[in-house]
């Protein structure tokens, strides 16, 4: 092995014994027999695997390298995609096992792999995997990034909103994505530009996951289920249109939205549903949250004032619209609008 850089040798290989470790701490000894957490096992195993490999070709001349090595890194990087999505998945759906499909999923996978490395191995087929196999095995992996992001696109969004608050298991489930998605694009740009690029980025990213867990409260939900968001089903497309008509109808014609003090359940007890089954309408098929849909249709009555009428101050505006305070009006007008009410105004005037 070439160790003329000591320092980057052990940045680079530190993560990955770590990584090792930690694999076999969720694989076999974590105290939390969760689905989730076996998951996650295979997942940082899979990683520690390829990321490993990345450290031997770097440090290891390359008259003295194993290409067997090579293979099993590049076997584990197969696989990583797949670990990745059905863990993300496993913890939003707070499953309590493997499905026997998942288990066909990844079983299948493991088998081409191994199967095809068997017959084709890479010490004798040098040409064809780094033509042929290096970028399947790539494809797959972002094409399952691809699907891990679908898991989370409700999470997402309420990161891109800013509607909703994060629970600390959905910011570790974010955090696991992005973490997963610089690695791949690190090793994107490694595979054209500088290798080990890959292997620094899953250092820091490991440690950066590390920090988060220090916390005690953090290390408590992380590896829980994640509460279940409504008890009941999802409502079905026909009723939810049905009450969703009725629901548009009702703050037009009522515009319960000025009342500064109107409620959730106040609104529901009016379209004759629960308070639950609002908030998950809301959620699930618009989007968004109760005080987000309330402040939508109060900068909309604020900007129908604002374009007839000039004679208003725009704090008397806000509080016609249904504001509580001037603050409140004019931070909520500049988020959704994009602009402040006395430019906004300005166009009119």
């Amino acid at each position: 092995m070439s160790f003329e850089n000591p320092i980057l040798f052990f940045i680079c290989s530190l993560g990955v014994f770590n990584g090792f470790l930690a694999s076999l701490y969720f694989l076999f000894f974590s105290k939390e027999k969760r689905t989730q957490n076996l998951l996650f096992g295979f997942l940082l195993l899979s990683l520690s695997l390829r990321i490993g490999k990345s450290v031997y070709i770097i440090f290891t001349e390359r008259d003295n390298r194993d290409l067997l090595i090579s293979q099993i890194g590049l076997s584990a990087c197969f696989v990583i995609g797949v670990f990745l999505y059905y863990y993300l998945k496993s913890s939003v759906e707070n499953k309590k096992a493997f499905s026997k499909s998942w288990k066909i999923h990844i079983i299948i996978l493991i088998l081409i792999i191994t199967i095809f490395g068997f017959l084709k191995p890479y010490k004798s087929n040098v040409e064809l995997w780094r033509l042929y196999v290096v970028h399947t095995i790539y494809s797959i992996w972002g094409l399952y990034l691809v699907f891990s992001i679908f898991v989370l696109k409700n999470i997402m969004l309420k990161v891109f909103r800013r509607s909703q608050k994060l629970t600390i298991s959905e910011s570790w489930l974010v955090c696991v994505l992005m973490g997963n998605v610089l690695i791949f694009a690190a090793y994107i740009i490694g595979y054209f530009y500088l290798y080990l690029v890959g292997t620094i980025t899953f250092s820091v990213i490991f440690y950066g996951l590390l920090i988060f867990l220090l916390s005690k409260s953090n290390r408590e939900n992380v590896f829980k289920d994640i509460p279940e968001k409504y008890a009941s089903k999802k409502i079905n497309d026909n009723k939810a249109n049905e009450i969703l008509t009725a629901l548009h109808k009702l703050m037009q014609d009522k515009e319960l939205y000025k009342n500064t003090n109107i409620k959730l359940i106040d609104i529901a007890k009016e379209l004759n549903i629960t308070s639950h089954q609002l908030s998950q309408l809301l959620n699930d098929n618009l989007g968004k949250s109760f005080a987000l849909f309330l402040n939508e249709h109060r900068i909309t009555e604020a900007k129908r004032i604002l374009e007839e009428n000039n004679q208003f101050t725009l704090e008397a505006i806000g509080f016609e619209a249904g504001f509580s305070s001037k603050s409140t009006f004019y931070a909520t007008f500049k988020k959704l609008v994009g602009k402040t009410p006395s430019a906004y105004r300005k166009q009119f005037y």
